[in-house]
């Protein structure tokens, strides 16, 4: 579980989160969602200590992450796994050679167990004979794949994923969400996915937070979303609803 409390960031002067807090179950799928620039990714990577907050608490389980200093945030780094936007693969590298990254810099396993590790991984994910292929030799939904693998090498406690369909074809993207509600149970990770992809929220939005303007202004399940009575929420899903629609008229 991860709980922030009164969570404040501003840029520059101008404030992106104002007084966020709000709770990450585990063994769910946590949805953020929101209109672009609502500050989604900015409480995303806040969480990930990607940026410092001004004030309020990130809370893993009993330990408040934004008051460690660098050696005990690396502790429980280790336990998260990060699925960014566009994969983020390194592309020097192959598709083993990217899975075992994490364990290489968090783990002093022998060379023999991060074999087996990765060969997991890939596996898990439908990731079969490619260990030596690059990233450019790799469709879309295969680099995703590839870094959910990543992603999960350490076996983590808390699982980020940052946009996970951005680019994908709708029958990859539904797979890719799949898969992420999969993993989430099997493992009982708290996982955290930012999308303003309403398809993935009826998909897998076990709670779902809709942050407008850097503020919470409502949480929920799939269920409850439809017949929300806050209007802005519902001319979210009203644009996301039209947006679809218009995609699919031009074809």
């Amino acid at each position: 579980m991860i709980s922030v409390k009164n969570l404040c960031k501003s840029f520059n002067g101008k404030k992106i989160l104002n007084n966020i807090s709000v709770t990450f179950e585990a063994g769910k799928t946590n949805l953020i969602i929101g209109r672009s620039g609502s500050g989604k990714t900015v409480l995303l990577k806040s969480m990930v200590g990607l940026h410092d907050i001004d004030s309020g608490e990130i809370w893993y389980e009993k330990t408040l992450f934004n008051k460690l200093d660098f050696k005990d945030r690396k502790e429980i780094r280790s336990e998260m796994g990060m699925l960014f936007q566009g994969s983020a693969l390194f592309d020097s590298l192959t598709v083993d050679q990217n899975v075992r990254f994490p364990l290489d810099m968090f783990t002093e396993k022998t060379p023999e167990e991060k074999n087996e590790r990765v060969n997991f991984c890939l596996n898990r994910v439908n990731i079969i004979n490619a260990n030596n292929l690059f990233p450019s030799e790799l469709s879309g939904g295969m680099k995703k794949r590839v870094a959910i693998a990543r992603a999960i090498a350490l076996n983590p406690k808390y699982l980020f994923c940052d946009e996970p369909n951005s680019g994908l074809d709708p029958i990859t993207a539904i797979l890719i969400d799949e898969l992420i509600k999969e993993l989430t149970e099997e493992y009982a990770m708290t996982t955290i996915v930012n999308t303003h992809d309403m398809n993935s929220v009826m998909e897998i939005g076990e709670k779902i937070i809709f942050i407008s303007d850097g503020e919470v202004s409502w949480e929920g399940n799939k269920n409850e979303i439809l017949n929300s009575d806050c209007e802005i929420l519902n001319d979210f899903v009203f644009a996301n609803a039209l947006a679809k629609k218009l995609r699919h008229s031009d074809k």
